[in-house]
C-alpha cells in the first residue's frame, strides 16, 4: 500500500471510525481532529488505566526497560446490534467496537528507574489487524467468520464427525492448523525444547479438542489440504512441502494418541480426588514428565472445571529435574565460565596457521597465575592467535605454542568471553604472563577439519533439494575424522534418498566450486538467501560463506579454499537422535578413501569364503541361503519322524492308574513345538 489511492482500497465508512490517545497526547489528537477529520465526540484520551505512571492501553512499552512511547489506536463500530461500548467504557469489552490499527510513537527509552529517556532516533512503529479488516470488509463481526476460517472449520467439522459449527473447538482446531502447518514448512519440528516444544503444544492442544468433538482417528493432518486451498497464492510453499507436512503432522498426533487417553484417565482420578480448587504442581509434571502433556493442555482441562493449577510447583519440579540431569550427565559446570578474562584475543586463523603472539593471562585449576613450569596444565591467553576456538560446532585446534626455553602442548582450544584460550600442558621450560610464543596449528589436523567443514555446508545444501526445504540444522559436530550433521527430517531416510545426497556432493566436488567468505551486514546477508539458524543470535556484521551457486550460510568456521579439495564425501550412518531429528554421519577425503578400501576388503573376504567373486556375489550369496532353507527343511522333516517314533516308543511305557493312563519320561533336548507334536501322536 504505497500510495494514497492504494490506501484508501479498503473505504471504511469514516463515521463507523473511532480512535483513542494517550491522555496527554494533544499532538495526535489535534491530527485525528483537524487534518484527517474525526469529530471530538469520537476521540477518545484513556489515561494511566493500569495502576502505574504509564501503565495504559495507550502507552505501548516492551517491558519494565526499554523503547516505549505513546500509541494511537483506531477501532471500528460494528452497529447497535452488538453489545459493546466505546473504548474506555465500562462496556468496552463487548464485540461493538474492535481494533483495526495501532500506531506507537517510540520516542522514550524506559530506565530501570522509571525516568524515560528520549530515543536518539524516534520512530512510528504501525501494524493492522488483518483477520479484524477482513471481518469488517466482509461484514461479520468476528474473525472467525471470515470466508477462510468459515471453510476451515466446516473442514474440521467433516474430519471429526463434528456437527455444531458453533463448537469453539472448532475454532480451537481451524486456528491451530494454520499455525502448525506453516511453522513445519518453515523447518520447525516438534521436540521437547524451544520453539520445538511450542509447536508439539499447539498440535497436542489441537488433537485434544479434536478427542473432545469425538473424533476417533488421526485427523489433524488432514485439514493441510483444506488449508492450502483456502490459502490460494499464500499457501504455495506449503503446497510444495504438502506431503511432508502432513506426515510431520500424523506422526506427531499418533504418539501422542497413545498417551493421552492414559493420561486423561490419570488427570480424572487426580481431580476427583482433589479437596481444594488447585492441582498440585508436582502432579501437573508428573503428567507432563510420564504422559508428554504440557502444562498448558493441564491448565485447559483444569479449567473447564473451575481448577487452577500450582504452575509455580511445576516449575519447581521440572528444575528439579533439570538438576538432577546435570549431575547425571557430569556437565553441571560450565567450566568455561569459571575462567574470567578481562582482555579479548584477535583470531587470525582464517589466513594464518603460524603466528607470533604474547601471552596475556595464565590459568590453573580455573585461577589466573603470573608463570607455569613443565609438566603443568593450564590455559594460555594470547593477544592474537591462529588457533581456532571451538564453536558453530566446529573442534578446536591442536597445535604448539614455543619459544626459545619452553615448549607448550595445545590439547584443544575454548572461548571464554572475548578470549580464546590454549588448554594444554607445558612440556618443558617455563612461561610467565607477558612471554613472547610462537602459535604453530596442526596444520595436517586443521586441513581435515576444513575439508569436513566445508562438506557439511554441501551436504546440508544436498539435503534440502533432495528431501524438502523444510530441512534445518539441528546441530553438528565437525572433527579431523567425521562430520555429523543434525537436521530436521520426521522419518528415516530411504536408501535412494541417502544416495541421492551423497551423489549430489560428490557432483559439487566434481565441479570444484570456489569457496568465499564475505563480511556484510546481516540483512544484505539475508537478501543473499544466506541461510542462518532459526533462533540464533548474530552480529549486525556477518560472515557469508558461499559455495558457487550451490550453498550460501552464514559461517564463522574454517573452509576449504574450493570444492574440489574434499576429494571424496561418503556417508557412513543415517540414524534418529530424537522425534523429527535424524543424524548424519559423514567422512570426506582420506577418510572416505579408506571406507571405500574397507567395504572392498570385506567383499572380497566374502567372495573368497563363498569359492566367488565380487561379480557374482549376490548370485553366490542368493544360492546359500536358497540351500540353507532346503537344509533346515529336510532337519525338520527328520526330527518330525525322530519324534514319531520317539512317541510311539513312550506310549508303550504308560501306566494305568485307576483306570488313567500315565506317563512320565524326561526328554532332553526337544523343542515345545515337537513335544506338543509328540503328545498328540
Amino acid at each position: 500500500m504505497g500510495t494514497a489511492d492504494q490506501r484508501k482500497w479498503f473505504a471504511l465508512p469514516k463515521e463507523r471510525l473511532w480512535v483513542t490517545v494517550y491522555e496527554s497526547d494533544d499532538e495526535a489528537y489535534e491530527i485525528w481532529e483537524k487534518e484527517v477529520g474525526i469529530p471530538r465526540e469520537r476521540i477518545i484520551r484513556i489515561g494511566d488505566n493500569k495502576g502505574a505512571p504509564y501503565a495504559s492501553d495507550n502507552f505501548w512499552q516492551m517491558g519494565d526497560t526499554g523503547p516505549c512511547g505513546p500509541c494511537t489506536e483506531i477501532f471500528y463500530d460494528h452497529g447497535d446490534h452488538i453489545w459493546g461500548g466505546p473504548p474506555g467504557s465500562p462496556e468496552e469489552d463487548g464485540d461493538r467496537y474492535i481494533e483495526i490499527w495501532n500506531i506507537v510513537f517510540m520516542q522514550f527509552n524506559r530506565q530501570a528507574d522509571g525516568t524515560m529517556e528520549p530515543l536518539p532516533k524516534p520512530s512510528v512503529d504501525t501494524g493492522m489487524g488483518l483477520e479484524r479488516i477482513a471481518a469488517v470488509l466482509q461484514h461479520v463481526n468476528s474473525n472467525y467468520d471470515i470466508d477462510l476460517f468459515r471453510t476451515l472449520i466446516q473442514a474440521v467439522a467433516k474430519v471429526t464427525g463434528a456437527t455444531d459449527l458453533s463448537n469453539k473447538s472448532l475454532r480451537v482446531i481451524a486456528d491451530h492448523i494454520r499455525s502448525c502447518a506453516f511453522l513445519i514448512a518453515d523447518g520447525v519440528m516438534p521436540s521437547n525444547e524451544n520453539r520445538g516444544y511450542v509447536l508439539r503444544r499447539i498440535i497436542r492442544r489441537a488433537v485434544r479438542h479434536g478427542n473432545m468433538l469425538g473424533a476417533k482417528e488421526t485427523f489433524f493432518y488432514k485439514l493441510v489440504g483444506p488449508l492450502i486451498d483456502v490459502m490460494g497464492s499464500a499457501g504455495e510453499d506449503l503446497k510444495r512441502q504438502q506431503a511432508q507436512v502432513e506426515q510431520v503432522l500424523k506422526t506427531e498426533e499418533e504418539q501422542f494418541a497413545r498417551t493421552l487417553e492414559r493420561g486423561l484417565a490419570l488427570l480424572d482420578e487426580e481431580l476427583a480426588k482433589l479437596s481444594g480448587d488447585t492441582l498440585d504442581g508436582e502432579t501437573a509434571f508428573r503428567l507432563y514428565d510420564t504422559y508428554g502433556f504440557p502444562v498448558d493442555l493441564t491448565a485447559d482441562v483444569c479449567r473447564e472445571r473451575n481448577i487452577k493449577v500450582d504452575e509455580a510447583g511445576f516449575e519447581a519440579a521440572m528444575e528439579e529435574q533439570r538438576r538432577r540431569a546435570r549431575e547425571a550427565s557430569g556437565f553441571g559446570a560450565d567450566y568455561n565460565a569459571m575462567i574470567r578474562v578481562d582482555s579479548a584475543s584477535e583470531f587470525k586463523g582464517y589466513d594464518h596457521l603460524e603466528l607470533n603472539g604474547k601471552v596475556t593471562a595464565l590459568f590453573v585449576d580455573g585461577k589466573a597465575v603470573d608463570a607455569i613450569n613443565a609438566g603443568q596444565e593450564a590455559v594460555v591467553v594470547l593477544d592474537q592467535t591462529p588457533f581456532y576456538a571451538e564453536s558453530g560446532g566446529q573442534v578446536g585446534d591442536k597445535g604448539e605454542l614455543k619459544g626459545a626455553n619452553f615448549s607448550f602442548a595445545v590439547e584443544d582450544t575454548q572461548k571464554y568471553g572475548q578470549a580464546i584460550g590454549h588448554i594444554g600442558k607445558l612440556a618443558a621450560g617455563s612461561l610467565k604472563v607477558g612471554d613472547a610464543v610462537q602459535a604453530d596449528v596442526d596444520e595436517a589436523r586443521r586441513a581435515r577439519i576444513r575439508l569436513n567443514h566445508s562438506a557439511t555446508h554441501l551436504m546440508h545444501a544436498a539435503l534440502r533439494q533432495v528431501l524438502g526445504t523444510h530441512v534445518s540444522q539441528k546441530g553438528s559436530l565437525v572433527n579431523d575424522k567425521v562430520l555429523r550433521f543434525d537436521f530436521s527430517h520426521n522419518e528415516a531416510m530411504k536408501p535412494e534418498e541417502i544416495r541421492a545426497v551423497e551423489d549430489l556432493v560428490n557432483a559439487q566436488i566434481r565441479r570444484n566450486l570456489p569457496i568465499e567468505t564475505n563480511i556484510m551486514d546481516l540483512e544484505a546477508a539475508k537478501a543473499k538467501g544466506a541461510m542462518a539458524l532459526f533462533g540464533e543470535k548474530y552480529d549486525e556484521r556477518v560472515r557469508v560463506l558461499s559455495m558457487g551457486d550451490f550453498s550460501t550460510e552464514l559461517c564463522g568456521g574454517t573452509h576449504a579454499s574450493r570444492t574440489g579439495d574434499i576429494g571424496l564425501f561418503r556417508i557412513i550412518s543415517e540414524s534418529g537422535t530424537a522425534a523429527g531429528v535424524r543424524r548424519i554421519e559423514a567422512v570426506t577425503g582420506e577418510g572416505a578413501i579408506t571406507t571405500v578400501h574397507a567395504d572392498s576388503d570385506r567383499l572380497s573376504e566374502v567372495a573368497h569364503l563363498l569359492k566367488g567373486d565380487s561379480n557374482n556375489l549376490a548370485d553366490k550369496v542368493r544360492s546359500v541361503l536358497e540351500r540353507t532353507r532346503q537344509l533346515e527343511k529336510e532337519l525338520q522333516q527328520l526330527k518330525e519322524q525322530a519324534a514319531a517314533q520317539e512317541s510311539a516308543n513312550l506310549s508303550s511305557k504308560a501306566i494305568d492308574v485307576n483306570g488313567v493312563k500315565l506317563l512320565v519320561s524326561e526328554l532332553s533336548g526337544v523343542e515345545p513345538k515337537m513335544l506338543r507334536t509328540m503328545v498328540t501322536i
